[in-house]
């Protein structure tokens, strides 16, 4: 086997497991990234990463699946992006076109399991909320920055509070840090993308969110006017999952593509299965046109995702070397940590932790990861156990 298809072949074992164990919305998904690819098998460094996450956070659509596709592509190039993508979202695309037929009989959205998958997702952000203080903030100036940031977006929950904690972040990184930057660890990466190829994929993307719409209007294609739908939504949403889920409400359920009880039963299992709550969409789609359905629906709402990192890559690879850009980085960076810390408490912990033994819990299955060093896969099967069990009691 070549070295590119042994490299590709590695993506798609590492992240389909991913896909299948990574529960608890998209900040938890960062930790179980940070777990896997950096700290197990170091495809990127801290500073890469945190660089990333920052990225992903400015822009539309899922941030930790754009995360999850610049790393396949850091990797193993575009195609490695792609590959890293399926992996990671395909298990819950089928599970949720799964759901679509059988979740009413099963009434799996209150399953205990799914509550222990949920005290899993509290342990693996809470490991790299550690992991990346520790590196990220390591002195007095970024702890405080990554503290207002806390404050600030933990007190306004809303889509863009993040953006604009992470733009002062920057500009605060900048006044304070620009005589350091030299100093700072260099980050080093590839990601293997042409600036070329950035603008094809930038003008692909602002070009269908003009032309949708306008064919939706000239044609009564039911596919153009489900991809105009799904695409939009991928294209304009900021602040992850979360967001879109009403988003997708409002734009089906008053059109008739289908009525409320049947969208808040994918909600329930959008919440309930592994992987991006992006795939939510796939839910939708299987219930409009059945399987072909959901495929394109996942397709179509997650194209605007991959056409930004890919056309954002290039540019900011160049950008983030340049010592006021870095300056302006080191700011950003513990303003990650300051997000993943609010998101830790809300919605992680609190839609987890309600009772001593469910910390009890949390505390055994953190040991197992941090200090028996036992596999991710153990601690989610654990977590998943554990929380059947306590459902019992």
């Amino acid at each position: 086997m070549n070295y590119k298809l042994k490299t590709w072949f590695e993506i798609l074992i590492v992240s389909t497991r991913l896909g299948l164990t990574s529960f608890g919305g998209p900040i938890a998904h960062l930790g179980y990234f940070h777990e896997e690819y950096i700290r197990r098998r170091k495809w990127m460094d801290e500073k890469s990463y945190a660089d990333l996450v920052a990225l992903c956070q400015f822009l539309p659509g899922p941030a930790s699946s754009q995360v999850g596709i610049g790393i396949g592509v850091m990797r193993g190039g575009v195609i490695g992006g792609i590959i890293s993508f399926l992996g990671f979202t395909l298990p819950s695309v089928i599970a949720l076109i799964i759901f679509a037929s059988l979740l009413h009989t099963f009434g799996i959205e209150d399953a205990g399991w799914i509550n222990g998958l949920k005290i899993v997702a509290v342990v693996v952000v809470a490991h790299a909320v550690l992991g990346m203080a520790k590196n990220l903030t390591p002195d007095l100036k970024r702890k405080t920055i990554a503290l207002f940031t806390l404050v600030v977006t933990l007190l306004w929950q809303t889509a863009y509070t993040q953006i604009g904690a992470i733009l002062l972040a920057a500009v605060v990184g900048f006044l304070l840090f620009k005589q350091q930057t030299n100093m700072e660890e260099k980050a080093v990466s590839n990601f293997h993308i042409s600036r070329r190829f950035g603008y094809i994929c930038l003008s692909l993307f602002f070009g269908l969110l003009i032309l949708l719409p306008i064919l939706r209007n000239l044609t009564s294609i039911q596919w153009i006017a489900l991809f105009d739908s799904f695409y939009r939504s991928g294209s304009l949403v900021f602040g992850g999952g979360h967001v879109v889920l009403p988003l997708l409400e409002q734009e089906f359920v008053p059109a008739g593509w289908l009525n409320e009880q049947e969208f808040l039963a994918g909600y329930g299992a959008a919440q309930a299965v592994p992987g991006p709550l992006f795939t939510f969409a796939a839910y939708i789609g299987a219930v409009i046109n059945g399987w072909q359905g959901g495929l394109f629906a996942t397709f179509a709402i997650f194209l605007p995702a991959f056409l930004l990192i890919l056309g954002t890559l290039p540019f900011w690879d160049a950008l983030r070397r340049n010592p006021k850009i870095k300056a302006a980085l080191i700011g950003v960076n513990a303003s990650v940590v300051g997000i993943l810390i609010a998101a830790l408490y809300n919605p992680i912990w609190t839609s987890a932790i309600h009772a001593p033994i469910d910390f009890a819990l949390a505390a055994i299955l953190f040991s197992m990861l941090v200090y028996w060093k036992l596999p991710p896969w153990v601690v989610v099967l654990s977590g998943a156990i554990g929380g059947l069990f306590l459902s019992y009691l």
